[in-house]
């Protein structure tokens, strides 16, 4: 069982040490997703990351910064839907329905199916999945460890789908908050590590 933390979807002052201290932790991978963001004001970020935690980075944008800087990952999406030659890393995508996982797992090392519950960080994106519709998925081996849940996932929504075999859990709103440059160390790290201990049980 695999923990991942997305980063905000903008940046802020004190990022990068704060996904530094994250990936210190025991974090399995971060996300870098900056849809708006320029190429140089992304890569500066990429490069503020230590060396040795650069095989559990993965881009959602400006990819080919994955291929120059020996990245461990892609993310394709709506905005970048295929691959860059060349690049020999794990690729994942997003999918937003059952149909999509059928569609994309045999392309795909993993999959962020989502919104498994309503999302913190997206004003009116709500839960498309029953747990009725994930357990028969699961028995339909459409959701197994190739997939991981995405959306509204918290200490308090994750015991809800530990019966779902997920690969794993991605967290965003649950980590950052409303307002991450305030977050303090001690903070950033007590949230990873109580979603950390929610999930022990399951993580290999």
């Amino acid at each position: 069982m695999k923990l991942i933390v997305i980063t905000t979807p903008t940046f802020f002052e004190g990022e990068a040490e704060a996904l530094n201290l994250l990936l210190e932790a025991g974090v399995d991978r971060i996300h870098v997703r900056k849809p708006d963001s320029e190429r140089h004001t992304f890569e500066a970020l990429i490069q503020a990351i230590r060396p040795e935690y650069l095989d559990r980075i993965t881009l959602h944008d400006h990819h080919m910064i994955a291929i120059e800087m020996g990245l461990g990952g892609i993310h394709l999406n709506r905005r970048n839907p295929v691959a860059p030659a060349g690049f020999n890393g794990l690729v994942s995508r997003s999918c937003h329905s059952l149909e999509e996982l059928a569609q994309h797992k045999q392309t795909s090392d993993y999959l962020f199916l989502s919104p498994i519950f309503d999302s913190f960080s997206k004003v009116g994106y709500e839960s498309l999945f029953s747990l009725d519709t994930l357990e028969k998925a699961s028995r339909q081996g459409i959701i197994d460890e190739k997939v991981i849940a995405l959306g509204g996932l918290s200490r308090q929504t994750i015991p809800t789908i530990r019966t779902i075999p997920f690969g794993g859990y991605a967290l965003l709103g649950a980590i950052w908050g409303k307002t991450p440059e305030t977050l303090s160390k001690d903070e950033l790290l007590r949230r990873y590590k109580s979603i950390q201990d929610e999930t022990r049980d399951n993580i290999s």
